[in-house]
Parts: C-alpha cells; structure tokens; sequence
C-alpha cells in the first residue's frame, strides 16, 4: 500500500535522557580506539531497536524499519510508523483511521502516521542495551586492530611462548605482547620431526596466515616452511638484510636439511661467505635455532648447468648436460661422489632437483664411458 510522504505535525515522543552521557563515551572512544562516532550511534540505534522489540511479545511482529529511532546529545527518542486504513488486517503495521486522527487530524487512509512509543519503562533497558553495545564496540575494535596488526606481519617471523600442548599434537602459542597479544596455533604437521617442547618455552615462528575469530585474530604458524629459514638467515646476515646479498631459492626437509641459494647483488661480496658468517658463527646460529638441521648454502647461476653442478654440493661434479625440450639435466660425476651426489635415501639429489627447478639424472662417470661406447 503506497504512503503518502508529505510532511505531518508528528506527536511529540517521551524522552529518555541519556545522550549527553553516551555521546561524551562515544568521543572518548573515537579518540582512543579510532572508531567513528556515527558508526557507535547508528549501532546503538540498531541495538535499541532490537531490544525494544523484543521487550514486549507484542511488538515482535513489529518490523525493525518501522521502528524510528532518534539518538542524539539531546535524549532519545523513539516512536513507531503505521499506516492508517480502514480495517486493520495486520496490527504490527496498521492503525485504524479514527486511531490514527486522534494522533494527526489530518491523517487520510493509506498514509502513514507516526505513534510515539513511552519509553519510560523502556529507559533502563536503552540505557543497559546501549552500555553493552558500547562495550561491545570496545571489544570488536580492539579485535580488529590486533586482526590488522597481525594481518600486516603474515610471512614474517615471530617469538612467542608456548601456552599448552592440546593432545591432538598442535601446540598453542601466545605471540605479542599486552593488547597486541593473540593465540597462534602451531598445527602438528607444521612441527620440526623430533622437537619438543615445555609450556612457558620460547619458540620462534613463521606465520602463515591469519583468520578472524570470535575471541581475536587466529594466527597459523609454521616450523617447516622454508620461508623460516630465510627469516633467520635475514636476522643473521647483514647483507641479506641491506640487500647485497639475496636469497633466491630454498628447499626444505625440515629436521634435516636444507639447500639454499644466494646471489650477490652488490659487486664484491661474497654470498656464501657472508651467510657462513665469521668462523661460521652465522650459519651456526641458524642451525641451532633448527636443532641440528643442516644447511647447505650455494650460489645461484643464470646458467642451469652451473646451478644444478652448485646445488649438488658437497659432491663434485663432472658434467652437466641439459636434455633437449625438457627441464631435465644429466649428471655425471666421478664413482667414489656417486653416494654422496644421490644422499641418504636420494635426499641431496631430490633436495638439488626441488631448488633448481630441474629433474636430475645422476650417473657414474664409469656408466656414462660404457654407454658412449654402447
């Protein structure tokens, strides 16, 4: 049924008188916690709507857009919207038309009217709905700061202390400090094989993403990422961090090993060297915060040949051919290097093959002499 829009005398509503007191909370909170003031009131309009609602059995069937709610420094105000007709068929929406010119005098059917509702009994119920919503505010804005704090340090990495070992094998992590702080959760396929850990252990983590929940940010990190080893070599290497040298790959088995190529990408400096750091006190280090796993540092090439022959160290190298079409290589190498260019259980060969990018084909030199001869 269409509604007439032009302007009618609208009763004067009762009042409760608490938006001086809201309002000065609502500026204190902008002020601290940055969240608009309009944003708050069109909240707390939402919330007091809904409480009114639901305050009384007859009003539930009364929709939420038909209830006007006016909020302001002034007081609140609140009143219903209707529509006068003839015969009433729906009480939540509809007012009978001698009801309703008792109300305005010049209401005709089919245009809307505005009833005042007495919200005197309802004040304490506005005022409590209107501390919870506020309150409520606080704690969404604080959750949504710490979200986007966290949000902006994805892929970097963290210390934290460990809160409890849940039996499923995940480990729970408190990371930051004060109203920063949040929940990680190190799941159990992020773990280093053979760690263990304490409650109260400080633990170093590499974050991988970050999700919304309902009592905070729920931060997922890792101990076998790749990404870790780089984060560290970062805080242990100067040049990495100031940009002369540049880590370009690695691969991982986390527990055992890892392979990483470098570039210098300032004239002069020496990647390996700088990472190997003075009496090898860098690479060291790194290895300790690994628990043992060792770490394989080789020099990046443009070349494929020259970076495959790198990444299969520590075993020497004869020759590396490229396959035609193919992103594959063969290698040969003497027969006393052939263990150890293949590792324990193919791992240094799998391990050069992943940080290259290339399958590789390894062959004793005394193989490749009868093959050719074939």
């Amino acid at each position: 049924m269409a509604r007439n829009t032009r302007a009618k005398k609208t009763p004067e509503a009762p009042k409760v008188d608490i938006g001086a007191e809201i309002f000065a909370s609502l500026r204190d909170l902008e002020k601290l916690k940055g969240i608009p003031v309009d944003y708050m009131v069109e909240r707390l309009k939402q919330a007091l709507t809904n409480a009114y609602r639901k305050d009384r059995e007859d009003h539930r069937d009364v929709p939420a857009e038909n209830v006007v709610v006016d909020l302001s420094e002034k007081g609140l105000f609140m009143h219903l919207v209707k529509t006068a007709v003839e015969e009433v068929e729906d009480t939540a929406v509809e007012i009978h038309i001698d009801a309703a010119r008792n109300l305005d005098p010049n209401v005709q059917v089919g245009e809307s009217v505005t009833i005042p509702v007495d919200i005197q009994r309802f004040g304490r119920i506005a005022a409590q709905t209107a501390k919870q919503v506020v309150i409520q505010g606080i704690r969404e804005a604080e959750r949504g700061m710490v979200y986007e704090s966290y949000s902006s340090k994805a892929q970097e990495l963290l210390s934290g202390t460990v809160l409890r070992l849940d039996p499923s094998g995940d480990i729970f992590v408190r990371i930051g400090q004060g109203n920063d702080a949040s929940d990680a959760v190190l799941r159990a396929s992020e773990q280093i094989p053979g760690e263990t850990y304490r409650e109260g252990d400080l633990i170093r983590v590499y974050v991988l993403e970050v999700h919304r929940a309902n009592r905070g940010p729920l931060v997922h990190v890792s101990r076998t990422h790749p990404n870790l080893v780089r984060r560290l070599f970062e805080l242990e290497t100067p040049e990495i961090a100031d940009g002369d040298v540049e880590v370009r790959n690695i691969a991982r088995e986390a527990g055992s090993r890892s392979k990483m190529a470098v570039r210098a990408v300032t004239e002069g400096v020496d990647p390996v060297g700088a990472c190997v750091g003075p009496r090898g006190g860098r690479v060291g280090a790194v290895v300790e915060e690994l628990h043992g796993e060792k770490i394989d540092i080789v020099v990046w090439s443009e070349d494929p040949c020259q970076y495959v022959k790198a990444a299969l160290s520590p075993a020497d190298v004869i020759s590396v051919t490229l396959v035609p079409g193919q992103k594959a290589c063969r290698v040969i190498v003497p027969d006393d290097q052939l263990s150890l260019a293949i590792g324990k259980e193919g791992q240094n060969a799998r391990l050069a093959a992943r940080l290259t990018g290339y399958k590789v084909d390894i062959k004793p030199a005394s193989q490749a002499e009868e093959d050719e001869e074939a």
